[in-house]
């Protein structure tokens, strides 16, 4: 394993235009609260029902809630991992025949503490793939795309492998709820006044990222493209955002730089929205200050399938692929009543239909980190 990535983009890679070459999603696998698949996920979300049950898998008796949003059983990370690579195509063996297929990478956005290591040695085996290790909190993933799709515009690949996996465990459960950052009504309500906090939510998660010269050799088609990316860092609070959002916003433009197009050009925006008091307003104002004019239509599926914590940002990049593809936007689920520090346009009620353009989805991290991915119908 290599060392996690760096989550900082230097100013002259936000101002280089955009991507030399097409960077297109071939290949999606899915598992979450939802089920098995990309299908489910988007059916899930589209639905607007919370994943949320009491959790079966461990005791959570001396904890101030017992909710996730949790597949059934007590399944295992590599297992589920190595499922979702196969789902999505990954294990097909790299498109430069000339590399062996042990030599191919996948980029592995894991949590860090001691599984990590044995889950990301137990997929290689398993796969015969090289796992890079990505731990960089809730941007780990996405900072994974970040670099996956910034081989292949510049022509270094092309092919690479994204994954990432998070299930709900007894550990990282004790830290949150220990921090009061379990909502303990049960719920989820991201940008809403009443909001409680996030619940954890299961994910893993497989992206191929290619060429459009890899797809057509392999006669594959493209569920969406990669228009735009970056990273920034706001050093502001270990824990805490900026509350001007100012990280974020820097992110957004990095992102639509890249992809050469103006903030009007984003028909929606697949928020961060944990459900957090601070890191609401914090995004509300990030938002705000790309959209002075009034946002887009915003919302959170983590409002339905949860927090996966580094696998995070890989769910909601498919969660936002699904949703273009149904044409449907979904629903900002568990919202109560507006908040004045939150005046975006949120989806509620019921799916929207989806307005052409780029779909941007943001994450955001402890220690300041923020990325944005945009992506495009195929």
């Amino acid at each position: 394993m290599t060392p996690t990535a760096s989550a900082t983009t230097s100013a002259t890679a936000l101002r280089d235009g955009p991507p030399r070459r097409a960077v297109l999603v071939g290949g999606i696998g899915v598992r979450s609260a939802f089920g098995a698949g990309l299908a489910a996920l988007t059916d899930g979300v589209l639905a607007g029902r919370p994943a949320f049950t009491p959790v079966e898998r461990f005791d959570t008796a001396a904890h101030r809630t017992d909710r996730a949003a949790t597949g059934p059983g007590s399944p295992r990370l590599a297992d589920q991992l190595v499922a979702v690579l196969a789902e999505a195509g990954a294990l097909s063996g790299p498109v430069d025949p000339g590399q062996p297929p042990a030599e191919e990478e996948v980029l592995l956005a894991l949590h860090g503490d001691r599984r990590a290591g044995p889950v990301a040695a137990e997929v290689a085996e398993r796969t015969g793939l090289r796992p890079r290790v990505y731990t960089g909190a809730c941007v780990a993933a996405s900072g994974a795309v970040a670099d996956a799709a910034a081989l292949i515009a510049s022509g270094r690949r092309e092919r690479v492998l994204v994954a990432a996996g998070y299930l709900v465990e007894p550990d990282t459960f004790a830290v949150f709820d220990a921090g009061r950052a379990l909502a303990t009504d049960g719920a989820v309500r991201p940008f809403s006044l009443g909001r409680r906090g996030m619940l954890l939510g299961d994910a893993a998660v497989a992206v191929v990222l290619e060429s459009a010269p890899a797809l057509r050799r392999r006669g594959g088609r493209a569920l969406a493209r990669i228009a735009g990316w970056a990273r920034t860092g706001d050093a502001f609070h270990v824990c805490r955002p900026h509350p001007d959002g100012t990280g974020l916003a820097r992110a957004v433009h990095g992102a639509l730089d890249r992809a050469g197009a103006a903030p009007e050009a984003i028909g929606y925006v697949n928020a961060n929205g944990a459900g957090s008091k601070l890191g609401d307003l914090a995004e509300a104002a990030a938002l705000r200050a790309v959209f002075p004019a009034g946002t887009p239509p915003v919302s959170s599926t983590k409002s339905v399938h949860g927090h996966a914590l580094e696998a995070s940002a890989l769910l909601e990049l498919a969660a936002t692929v699904g949703a273009l593809r149904a044409g449907s936007l979904p629903v900002n689920a568990g919202w109560q009543a507006p908040d004045p520090g939150c005046p975006l346009d949120l989806v509620l009620d019921r799916p929207r239909p989806a307005a052409p353009g780029l779909a941007l989805t943001v994450n955001a991290a402890f220690g300041g980190a923020n990325t944005a991915l945009l992506v495009a119908p195929a």
